[in-house]
This record gives C-alpha cells, sequence and structure tokens, in this order.
C-alpha cells in the first residue's frame, strides 16, 4: 500500500469521526431543546410559602445591645404545580429585624414536594445575646412600647424541578414572611405558658 493510500484513509477516518462527533452533537441538542420545550410548555409554577404562627418565648434585648430571641414557627408550603414535583435540598430559616439577621439559620429537613403537595415545617429559631446596632436597639424598645414588632422570617436555600425523569438543575430560593407579634395583639394571640403564640396566616414572598 502506498503513503497516498495511507493517507486517503486516514482522511476517510477523520471525516468519519467529525461526522459522528456531530451527530453525538445534534442528538444530544435535540435532546436538550426537547426537555426545554416540555419544561416551557409546562410552565413550572414557583411554591407558595404561608407563615401560619409563631410561639415567642424569648424576645429581650439587653445593654449594651444585646438581643436574645428564642421562637417556633409553624411555616407550610404547597406545591402549586399539577405535573412538576419539587425538591427542597438546603433550605435555612432565619429571622431578621429591619434588615438585619437576629438569629442564627435553622436548616429544615430535605424533601421532595409531589404534584400539588403540602409540605408543614416547624422550627424553632433562636438567636443569644445578638449585637445589634444601637438604632435597631432603640426601634426595638419604641416598638415594643407601641405593642406591635414586625420580624421578617426568610428562607434561603436550592430547589429543583422534576418533570417526569428528568430533574433540573438547582435554583436559589428566596422567601421573606413578615410577621407582626406584640403584647396589644390580643385577637390573633394565645398564652402557651409563659410564651405568647400568634396566629398569623401570613402569605410570604417567594424569589425562584
Amino acid at each position: 500500500m502506498s503513503a497516498k493510500d495511507c493517507g486517503h484513509h486516514d482522511e476517510e477516518r477523520h471525516k468519519l469521526h467529525r461526522r459522528l462527533f456531530a451527530a453525538l452533537v445534534g442528538f444530544i441538542i435535540l435532546i436538550l431543546f426537547i426537555i426545554l420545550l416540555i419544561f416551557l410548555i409546562l410552565r413550572p409554577t414557583k411554591p407558595h410559602f404561608i407563615l401560619q404562627d409563631a410561639t415567642i418565648y424569648s424576645f429581650n434585648i439587653s445593654s449594651p445591645n444585646l438581643l436574645t430571641t428564642n421562637f417556633q414557627i409553624t411555616l407550610a408550603s404547597r406545591n402549586p404545580n399539577d405535573k412538576i414535583g419539587i425538591y427542597y435540598d438546603k433550605l435555612d430559616v432565619y429571622a431578621t429585624y429591619r434588615g438585619q439577621q437576629i438569629t442564627l439559620p435553622t436548616l429544615l429537613p430535605q424533601s421532595y414536594q409531589g404534584h400539588k403537595d403540602f409540605t408543614i415545617w416547624s422550627p424553632f429559631v433562636y438567636g443569644n445575646s445578638v449585637p445589634v446596632a444601637p438604632y435597631l436597639s432603640e426601634s426595638l424598645s419604641e416598638d415594643q412600647m407601641a405593642g406591635t414588632v414586625l420580624i421578617n422570617v426568610k428562607v434561603d436555600g436550592r430547589v429543583r424541578w422534576k418533570v417526569g425523569t428528568f430533574v433540573s438543575g438547582k435554583y436559589h430560593l428566596n422567601v421573606n414572611c413578615p410577621a407582626y407579634v406584640g403584647g396589644k395583639m390580643i385577637g390573633n394571640s394565645i398564652a402557651v405558658g409563659s410564651a405568647m403564640k400568634y396566629q398569623l396566616v401570613q402569605n410570604c414572598h417567594v424569589d425562584v
């Protein structure tokens, strides 16, 4: 066999490899396009979160500007999709007051939420002697004197969507639930021992 024949065969093999590679890439792109098309047709709707209640065991400000909190919340989530499931991979819940985080993050258990399913969590959220800015200490004292304190319960985490056997990549989930608590809110509160339980049923803002 001449060198010319060998070169011709090598060129044919390279052409065949390029065609196979192009066919493989085209097949992968087609599959991804079909998955994307199905995903867009199904139009996944972000989950709905509701803050149902909060039981306050401790909410005390001490000198110099140290805040101690301890409360339990009941947080419900509903999957509004009838063809899409939701994986909650990592969810941290914590509380803020006027933009400052006042508790440690509490990790919620991982879970899967099927079509139209509900999930309920009842975590404890707390912070011991958390330093706060002096102006926040003054604002909190004023709010407590007025009888109503606005706390924002927030959830930060990652979710994945499940369509049939396809599972998407991770998406960032951010939830903000305003909670009005205070001694003058008698209509929606009950005493639980030395604690106060506030019936909130508050819709939360969800970003995915």
